[in-house]
């Protein structure tokens, strides 16, 4: 993690070049917003960072002699397969269409919304006194 945390650093120190630079040349207020506020996340991100690695143990990517493999073990557990994520963005996108259309579309977006959530937070739950 120290290495992440010092490659978020730099970028921020390159983001603040950046930011006052365009801020200068540019007078545009957005952009150079924009910018300030992406030193100001990648800070943030460099900190975190940088602040976790002292407090745990040095992982593979630390390390300069390690392997590719020694970072290598459980990734965690993907759904095979998986109707949620349809109904979640069907809902999304009749939420969107509505800001364009009409606030009516909401109606029907904010129903496939809720489901997909619920579906998709409680597909594998099966309670606790479930009997097979």
């Amino acid at each position: 993690m120290k290495i992440q945390g010092k490659m978020f650093m730099w970028l921020s120190v390159f983001l603040l070049i950046v930011a006052i630079v365009y801020g200068v040349w540019s007078k545009e207020a957005v952009g150079t917003t924009a910018l300030f506020l992406a030193f100001g996340l990648a800070v943030m991100i460099g900190f975190y960072l940088g602040f976790t690695a002292k407090r745990v143990d040095a992982g593979p990517q630390d390390n300069k002699e390690a392997d590719v493999a020694d970072d290598a073990g459980e990734v965690g557990f993907f759904s095979p397969h998986s109707w949620q994520p349809l109904f979640l963005a069907l809902g999304g996108a009749f939420a969107f269409t509505a800001i364009a259309v009409g606030w009516w579309l909401m109606y029907f977006s904010i129903p496939l919304i809720v489901a997909g959530i619920w579906g998709w937070t409680f597909e594998y739950y099966r309670g606790e006194n479930r009997t097979q």
